[in-house]
């Protein structure tokens, strides 16, 4: 059990909440555009503007992809905040400090675990979450 108050729960929460809703809007936008862009590449007249138009939906993609791998850590959040364990690492058991939370509302884990996790399971396809 974290020493996390009921309104700093209930704060932490508002931020996920918040987050989450951005990120949902991002990723509609996101899908619209791709739709563009393929029409685009249907049409490019050359090679260059077909490449641009490739390009640009596989940077959609990505974006896409990162977004939807933060709202899958916001859904584990909620899941730890129902189950009593938000807040608490799941590596050394200890409280994650409110600070953290309050700038990264996802952590898992404290930030020497999550410095540890990092050296130990590189994802060159993934960038830092400290």
């Amino acid at each position: 059990m974290t020493d996390l108050s009921t309104e700093q729960i209930a704060e932490l929460k508002n931020i996920l909440q918040a987050r989450e809703h951005a990120l949902r809007e991002d990723i509609r936008r996101e899908v619209a555009q791709q739709d563009d862009y393929a029409d685009v590449a249907s049409e490019a007249p050359d090679a260059g503007d077909s490449s641009f138009a490739d390009l640009s939906v596989d940077l959609g993609n990505a974006a896409v992809g990162r977004d939807m791998g933060e709202l899958r850590a916001i859904q584990h959040a909620y899941e730890r905040i129902d189950n009593g364990k938000y807040g608490e690492c799941v590596d050394c058991g200890y409280d994650i400090p409110y600070e953290r939370l309050q700038v990264q509302p996802t952590a898992e884990r404290c930030a020497p675990c999550q410095m540890q996790h990092e050296k130990t399971h590189i994802d060159p396809g993934r960038g830092s979450s400290m």
